[in-house]
């Protein structure tokens, strides 16, 4: 009865709090927006021009990754990462399947949260992209020359890769770490004994080479949730921060008992000790099942099962963590473009706390601790304390900044986004955005050099920005400009998934990576074609093997006789094309699994099991020409064990 009366009276505070909150959003609905006019001006790209900036947000339970224009807000690609992908047959081609190869079998889905662009000397470069997948942990990285991913890691001995993939100023190393403890390693146990056997990790993947992602080290830590963490900067750098949560070590009915500590921590780790201690062999082997994929020269992915990490254990190697308390709740971390301020995101704080990264330094120098949990000092508040924001709004989260001095924190109760002045703590403007406002971006604004133009708000909420459409409504996204001393409104966009953060860069980076040609004679697709008169059609045993070419506006062969019932047929296209943005498409009917999308250059492979005897269509499903429509052909499937002959051919 009195659980009951607890979860009721919780419920009903929920309520109140979000009627409120909506309430005060609308009656400030015009704070901080400016004439339609002047605000469709500065979105405005004319036709045949281009956007200043690229944004990569990620798709949250769509497992893949968008790309928005801005200022316009236009969606300029989805990128195919953690989930099948029937638009461009990501994880249904026989040359993709392997991308989605996990210690668990193939995963057709995850949960993307933080992409993470590349950084040279702590500045967004324009190489790589990184985005975490929650569920089954791992990391992808996506080649921005190509706009496709490339590498997939899966990480062991973690469970909830949230706190992923944050990147070190020279991309040494992608950070990330267990959402939920768990056994480590996993093992049939009583959840009751979450206090004493339940642990948490932190994990150094290398992902500087393509190719050569790995696992360098992990960390054994308490058994806490960690969260959002951002690596150090300038003289910060070496060391990585994770926010954590449910120092309670509560296991049930967390939205309780997780929030009675009035400080948890934030996790200061020191990567360059951990370097140290890896070198001087106090890491211990540690067992653990991973695979990790990578799409070869020849465009085919490949699976490699791998095992086992090294551990190392903070008592083992002194120095290497440090715990900062933090009120309360933290979910966000972020460290200012300079590297000293260290901002945590307690979500049921009263103030935002800024660390400073030199009184840090200092308070382990003198040993100002309060205690220490499992050989690690949890170093005294006041001590590392820069300063406390107060009126940041109601539930802070994040923070990015725009490298004029100023810091830009989301407040999800509040619905606002809130700035202030690094080192005065004064809070100097803020604006309401719709609704319940979770991460922002600023391009480049967790770097250090932001560009500092524009914010873009990812709220959770929709509500009444765009017309009711069902339950399930588009995300919103808002577009602000931070050029003034007032934030001013400019766009609302929606976006796809549940964006949880992005990462946005200045659009020349991008577009030096352009590639125009795709030369024919560098694919060495093992059943590719380089021309037409390589097409062809072989059978071994029950296997049919085509190997066809497409090419403005017709495949070859179009014309295939021969196939029976209980074959496996094997399409093999080749697209002839090589200059860019002439992608073909395959699709038969009866095929259980996408169309094909092949690109310039590109083989793919479908594989088609006729069922039934008959004369089968397929097409190119690309609009490819203004003879689209006539690139099609037909497969005759005759009986099982006929004699029908095997022929093929263009009619020509």
């Amino acid at each position: 009865m009195k659980r009951n009366n607890r979860n009721t009276v919780i419920a009903v505070a929920g309520v109140l709090v979000a009627v409120i909150v909506l309430a005060t959003s609308c009656q400030q609905a015009q704070r901080g927006v400016i004439s339609g006019s002047d605000a469709a001006s500065k979105v405005y790209v004319p036709p045949g021009s281009y956007d200043d900036y690229y944004a990569f947000m990620s798709g949250g339970y769509s497992g893949q990754v968008t790309v928005m224009g801005l200022p316009s807000g236009r969606l300029l690609k989805n990128i195919a990462v953690f989930s099948q992908h029937a638009e461009n047959g990501w994880g249904y081609s026989e040359e993709t399947k392997a991308m989605l190869n996990t210690s668990y079998g193939f995963i057709p889905w995850d949960d993307s949260h933080h992409p993470q662009l590349s950084q040279t000397d702590g500045v967004p470069d324009g190489r790589w992209l990184f985005i975490n997948a929650n569920n089954t942990p791992r990391i992808a990285r996506i080649d921005l020359a190509t706009f496709e991913t490339e590498e997939i890691l899966e990480i062991p001995n973690s469970a909830g890769n949230h706190a992923s993939p944050f990147i070190t100023e020279n991309s040494e190393y992608l950070v990330a770490a267990t959402r939920f403890s768990v056994p480590i390693p996993q093992r049939d146990m009583s959840i009751d004994e979450f206090k004493e056997q339940f642990k948490g990790t932190i994990s150094f993947i290398k992902a500087d080479v393509v190719g050569d992602m790995d696992v360098e080290f992990q960390i054994m830590l308490p058994g806490y949730d960690y969260d959002v963490s951002h690596a150090g900067k300038g003289p910060s750098h070496g060391w990585a921060f994770f926010s954590t949560y449910n120092t309670e070590q509560a296991h049930t009915l967390k939205e309780v008992n997780a929030s009675q500590n009035d400080k948890d921590f934030i996790a200061a780790v020191n990567w360059r000790r951990g370097e140290e201690c890896l070198a001087e062999g106090v890491g211990r082997q540690f067992g653990g099942e991973y695979v990790h994929n990578i799409v070869g020269e020849n465009r085919i992915a490949v699976s490699h099962a791998r095992s086992g990490t090294t551990m190392i254990y903070p008592e083992d190697c002194d120095g290497l963590v440090y715990f900062l308390p933090t009120p309360k709740s933290p979910h966000g971390v972020d460290v200012d473009p300079t590297g000293e301020y260290i901002v945590g995101g307690g979500k049921l704080a009263t103030v935002l706390p800024v660390h400073s990264f030199s009184k840090m330094l200092q308070a382990i120098e003198d040993e100002a601790f309060e205690s220490e949990v499992d050989g690690i000092p949890v170093l005294d508040y006041d001590a590392v304390i820069a300063g406390e924001v107060a009126n940041a709004g109601l539930g802070p989260l994040h923070t990015e900044f725009d490298g004029k001095g100023n810091a830009y924190t989301t407040a999800f109760l509040s619905s606002e986004i809130v700035k202030w002045k690094l080192g005065t703590w004064e809070v100097v403007d803020r604006i309401p955005v719709y609704y319940s406002v979770g991460h922002l971006m600023i391009p480049g604004g967790d770097s250090r050099e932001p560009w500092g133009q524009y914010l873009v708000a990812m709220n959770k909420m929709t509500k009444d920005r765009y017309l009711p459409t069902g339950p399930e409504l588009a995300h919103s996204a808002q577009l602000i400009d931070i050029t003034g001393e007032k934030m001013e409104m400019l766009l609302d966009f929606p976006t796809m998934g549940e964006p949880h953060y992005a990462q946005g860069i200045a659009a020349d980076l991008i577009a030096s990576n352009e590639v125009r040609m795709f030369p024919i004679e560098e694919n060495s697709h093992p059943y590719g074609v380089k021309s037409e008169a390589e097409a062809r059609v072989e059978r071994d045993g029950n296997d049919v093997h085509v190997y066809m070419s497409s090419i403005r506006s017709h495949f070859a062969p179009d014309n295939i006789e021969g196939i029976r019932v209980g074959d496996k047929v094997h399409f093999h296209v080749t697209n002839l094309e090589q200059d860019w943005d002439v992608p073909h498409g395959f699709a038969v009917i009866g095929a259980r699994t996408s169309e094909l999308l092949i690109m310039p250059g590109d083989t793919r492979t479908l594989i088609w099991n006729p069922q039934r005897e008959g004369v089968y269509p397929f097409y190119c499903t690309d609009f490819c020409s203004a003879l689209h429509q006539e690139m099609q052909g037909y497969v005759r499937v005759s009986p099982r064990g006929s004699n029908t002959p095997l022929t093929f051919g263009t009619g020509s």
